[in-house]
């Protein structure tokens, strides 16, 4: 989620491009865009920098197919995922069933945001540690290769008490009444995401040899993350990125991405672009997952760039199992069952999660260094400890 590379764990405080009258920091790109160099915090190794790339021709899966039954929509689509999944964790779905309507309204709300006077988005500022809000080039968080982009980020929960208008509170408590209509607008594709992201568990599942019900009911009471990715215009775009190399640290991602394109995954050993196709949300295996098919399924290694003249948007929804729930695979896909020896350990998601906000900046090796710093700080923590 975090976008980055880094080799360890955060060792020096936030070097910013400027900073707040009350010691905040943070990115205020129109400034920015006006002149012809970028800070030099914002400059990538000439080694993590975009090349010329070959476009990575991604399966498309017809996710209404699977959840209507069809059966020759269910065996292509268990067959597409299976070796996306194995090869690098990313695919397209198509006829998802949300409206188009809907994203054009979350895109708009997303230019309406990004759109107010910097001090007024600085109301929604994200707190130290904590994921929810508004944030600048992550300038809060990191003192070197900050992305260039604009990012606000908030909850939202499966089940439970207030779930229905969780996501409009935020916006009204944090911005004021009139971004109520904002919030509802979130809030209804929320709960969209929510549809598409059962089902997709559902497919995974089925393509995994445990049968539907098992994700699905593992994620029914999710706490999910929503995140609202805006890359401006950049006058040397060529010595940034919008997105760091990095893998998810959720389980699953589901994108929406503008016309404006600027996705890259690897694969085969080099990056590929990824275009965006009209009607296709793209949905990439995260960290989390990679766990609970006991790494049967990769973590799908992506970043994004940016462009010298137009910006971009794109909206992505972070499934995220219950805080408190143990991140384990089932017993058919670990030894002695027919599967394999078990990979990782048992964890939390508030362990991966307040890892990746606290002491690692995410990269393609967050879940590898995370389970070290389990093994390291929970001597009871082995790869067989609950098999």
């Amino acid at each position: 989620m975090d976008s980055g590379t880094s080799s360890g764990l955060l060792v020096c405080p936030p070097v910013e491009p400027q900073r707040a009258g009350n010691g905040g920091v943070f990115f205020e790109s129109t400034l920015m865009q006006g002149k012809g160099r970028i800070p030099p915090q914002f400059v990538w190794p000439q080694s993590e920098r975009a090349q010329t790339l070959d476009e990575l021709v991604a399966p498309v899966v017809d996710l209404g197919g699977f959840l209507r039954g069809n059966e020759d929509a269910t065996r292509r689509a268990v067959e597409f995922v299976t070796a996306a999944c194995r090869a690098h964790g990313f695919f397209l779905v198509t006829n998802h069933g949300v409206d188009d309507d809907l994203v054009r309204d979350a895109l708009g709300c997303m230019g309406a945001f990004f759109g107010m006077p910097h001090d007024q988005k600085l109301r929604a500022r994200r707190q130290p540690g904590t994921v929810w809000g508004y944030t600048g080039a992550h300038a809060d968080r990191f003192a070197s290769k900050l992305p260039w982009k604009e990012t606000l980020s908030f909850g939202y929960r499966y089940s439970g008490a207030g779930t229905e208008h969780a996501v409009v509170a935020y916006f009204t408590s944090v911005l004021g009444k009139d971004f109520e209509q904002m919030g509802l607008v979130y809030q209804r594709y929320c709960e969209a995401m929510k549809e598409i992201s059962l089902g997709i568990m559902e497919l995974l599942g089925v393509s995994l040899g445990i049968g539907r019900g098992h994700y699905r009911e593992f994620f029914e009471d999710s706490n999910s993350i929503m995140r609202c990715n805006y890359y401006p215009p950049c006058p040397e775009p060529e010595l940034t990125l919008g997105t760091g190399p990095h893998c998810d640290p959720a389980a699953l991602t589901i994108l929406h991405q503008d016309d404006v394109g600027g996705l890259e995954v690897f694969t085969d050993g080099r990056w590929h672009c990824v275009s965006p196709v009209p009607g296709t949300l793209v949905v990439n295996i995260g960290d989390t997952f990679m766990a609970l098919s006991n790494g049967r399924y990769q973590s799908c290694l992506h970043r994004a760039v940016v462009n010298r003249h137009i910006e971009r948007r794109s909206l992505a929804f972070f499934l995220c199992p219950r805080e408190d729930k143990a991140v384990r695979p089932p017993a058919d896909l670990v030894l002695p069952g027919g599967g394999d020896i078990r990979k990782y350990p048992d964890f939390t998601w508030l362990q991966l999660l307040e890892f990746t906000q606290r002491n690692y900046r995410a990269d393609m090796r967050t879940l590898q260094s995370f389970t070290e710093w389990l093994h390291d700080h929970d001597p009871h923590h082995t790869h067989d400890h609950h098999n």
